[in-house]
């Protein structure tokens, strides 16, 4: 792998970076604190399978070829010092789309995975953490919704959970990936099941685009299940996203939006609460879950070794194997929305606790725990710290 792979990925913002000479070419490369790729220090350098495959595990990192190389980085920067791997027991589809690469295998232990350009976007285990909560923060917080948009949400989770809510009449889904639309279908029905409901109009195409041609105040909520902000995603967490959102709510609409980890992100996350507060005259709050396939930060080391290290090293971190993923929810001038107090309760919803599949993760208990937030974040995202 070469040293500059990932090239253009790096941290939209540039913070206090960091020189280092080590990419042999002896110039000085300047590279954000906040979103240091971080260096596997025992690479396996003829690993001799998909880039993301070493002795049968896969991992959020690509492996070297080339032995002349001393380092070697994570393919995204968004998570600097760790990698998570899972043990591969089969590979069941890669094929590229005219976006990204999408691959799915069968781990030992999480089930079928869904990864999409090497980054694991769900798991059978612990989906339900992640589709439950990015839904029904938004919609419980609201009085009978009716008209749902969901930017991304290709594999029909969210649907799903929109689903369990009987005065929803009309939920739009705009995905731009057909090939992952297509797989979650064949690989994961208990998601794709989403999209058989009568209510779901698919639109396949850009998010952006859509959003533009969208009546002005026609949705009660829109929920965004986008990638991470890099590459053609970083689109999804600028201002003028934000303000096309703003103008296709309601008064008093609701969004739920993807908003990284409380561990690794609070610049992002920082950046993306000041701006919601200048374009959502309502309600602006940051809401987490424990996702455990999703990025962590619990252990500061590189997580993704090969067999033989597994089995001498991995023992002592089995508790550390944890992560958290972050919405921010916002609401347009009008109605007030208490965000924190659940005005919906799935519980008092006719068939919501039992449709389709039983709820896992979510309750309105869960709700309101979801916005209690760690000192740390309070004072490191300064636009949380009197939430």
């Amino acid at each position: 792998m070469e040293i500059d792979a990932g090239k253009g990925m790096e941290c939209q913002r540039t913070m206090d970076g960091r020189e280092s000479n080590s990419n042999g070419s002896g110039k000085a490369v300047v590279v954000p604190s906040c979103c240091m790729k971080a260096r596997a220090s025992e690479p396996e350098l003829d690993a001799k399978c998909h880039s993301t495959f070493v002795s049968g595990w896969f991992s959020e990192l690509q492996s070297a070829s080339d032995k002349s190389v001393k380092e070697v980085y994570f393919n995204n920067p968004m998570w600097p010092g760790e990698a998570h791997s899972l043990k591969v027991e089969k590979v069941l589809f890669k094929e590229k789309s005219k976006y990204q690469e999408v691959l799915v295998f069968q781990s030992s232990a999480y089930g079928r995975v869904l990864v999409l350009d090497g980054i694991v976007q769900l798991t059978e285990k612990d989906e339900c953490a992640y589709q439950e909560m990015i839904t029904h923060l938004p919609l419980c917080s609201i009085e009978s919704p009716k008209n749902v948009l969901v930017v991304g949400g290709g594999d029909g989770g969210v649907l799903r959970e929109i689903a369990r809510h009987s005065s929803v009449e009309l939920i739009d889904i705009c995905e731009i990936d057909q090939m992952v639309i297509d797989v979650s279908k064949k690989f994961f029905p208990e998601l794709a099941i989403g999209f058989e409901d009568p209510r779901v109009h698919l639109h396949v195409g850009d998010a952006i685009e859509f959003l533009k041609n969208a009546p002005r105040g026609k949705y009660d909520a829109i929920i965004v299940d986008s990638s991470d902000p890099v590459g053609p995603a970083q689109e999804l967490v600028e201002r003028p996203f934000f303000e096309t959102i703003a103008r296709a709510l309601r008064p008093g609409g609701v969004l739920c939006n993807m908003a990284e980890s409380i561990w690794l992100h609070t610049h992002l996350i920082q950046d993306m609460i000041s701006i919601c507060r200048e374009i959502f005259r309502g309600s602006v709050h940051y809401a987490w879950a424990s996702v455990p396939s999703y990025p962590r930060q619990d252990f500061p080391h590189v997580l993704c070794f090969a067999l033989v290290l597994y089995l001498y090293r991995m023992i002592n971190l089995q508790s550390k194997f944890y992560g958290v993923i972050g919405f921010v929810l916002c609401s347009t001038e009008g109605p007030p929305v208490d965000f924190m107090h659940p005005i919906n309760p799935i519980e008092k919803l006719d068939g919501a606790l039992e449709y389709r599949r039983q709820l896992m993760y979510y309750n309105s208990e869960i709700h309101r725990a979801a916005f209690s937030l760690p000192a740390f974040v309070k004072r490191e995202v300064e636009a949380l710290r009197n939430c």
